[in-house]
């Protein structure tokens, strides 16, 4: 199993500003905003951040917290773009801004492996506002959106149709990832490839209990189920744990195994702009034919 990195460069409309002392600054098109983090342990480049909010973390170690802003901000939101994808930035009650830039460099990833289908095949399970969703739609790519949160999803249409793709091949679903994949299972269903990226903790919209630790053994092993030997990926993200890239790696090559292919595990990371280093923002195992 190699171990590899995915650092997500800036581009025109994200960029990683700075970082450091446990807190980074980022911009999101004409905007900036200060957010925590934990990894940035070095010393920042500049003291001078001029943001136009900061999250400001609440004290207890399961998050919480509040955006304190500074100079005027849009309400609704702004749109954004990566490559041919629009989406709505927003700041959100859980620190983040609607969507994830360091999956900028997957989004490409999974592009690359489907280049040469016709209609791929793909499921986004926990797919939140669909930019990977879109990414992948605006591609060709036949897409099933699962997230068990109603207003996600409503996020995630809307994204698609800022991205001209409302008549794209897209099935918008709120549902439970887990059971939905098992019964994708029981269906005999197949998929080109699979993207997942698991909270820590969840309820699904029965009030389903998510669990990371305890589901997702299980749920790896009903996704190699969905996929076959003419199958060209799954992508998995994991945030937030006190766990290793090696850990979900071996998980997912021993599930893996049977169908050969190429198993790689590693971290995710943004590039910074100001020095050119990597901040390391989560863990990844993936599986490619």
């Amino acid at each position: 199993m190699n171990l590899v990195q995915l650092i997500g460069e800036p581009w025109d409309e994200y960029g990683l500003v700075d970082s450091g002392g446990g807190r980074k600054l980022e911009r999101y098109g004409d905007y900036r905003f200060i957010r925590p983090e934990p990894q940035a342990m070095w010393a920042p480049a500049s003291e001078d951040w001029d943001a136009h909010g900061e999250f400001v973390p609440g004290s207890d170690e399961e998050g919480g917290g509040r955006w304190r802003f500074d100079k005027p901000t849009p309400e609704g939101g702004w749109p954004l773009a990566w490559d041919d994808v629009r989406f709505t930035a927003q700041t959100t009650p859980f620190r983040h801004l609607g969507f994830f830039p360091d999956m900028a460099p997957v989004w490409s990833w999974m592009r690359e492996q489907v280049a040469d289908l016709d209609a791929p095949s793909c499921m986004n399970l926990f797919g939140y506002t669909g930019v990977g969703t879109c990414a992948m739609a605006a591609r060709g790519a036949e897409m099933v959106h699962v997230d068990a949160s109603k207003k996600s999803v409503e996020a995630a249409r809307a994204n698609a149709a800022l991205s001209g793709l409302e008549d794209a091949p897209v099935r918008w679903l709120v549902d439970d990832a887990v059971k939905f994949t098992a019964r994708e299972v029981r269906r005999g269903r197949r998929y080109d490839g699979i993207l997942l990226d698991p909270p820590k903790y969840g309820r699904g919209p029965g009030k389903e209990v998510w669990q990371l630790e305890q589901g997702l053994p299980g749920l790896i092993a009903d996704c190699r189920k969905l996929l076959d030997q003419d199958s060209r990926f799954l992508f998995l993200t994991v945030y937030a744990v006190r766990m290793s890239a090696l850990a979900i790696g071996e998980l997912v090559r021993q599930a893996f195994a049977d169908l050969g292919g190429t198993v790689e595990a590693g971290e995710l990371g943004v590039r910074e702009e100001a020095r050119g280093l990597a901040l390391p923002t989560a863990i990844f195992a993936r599986w490619s034919r």
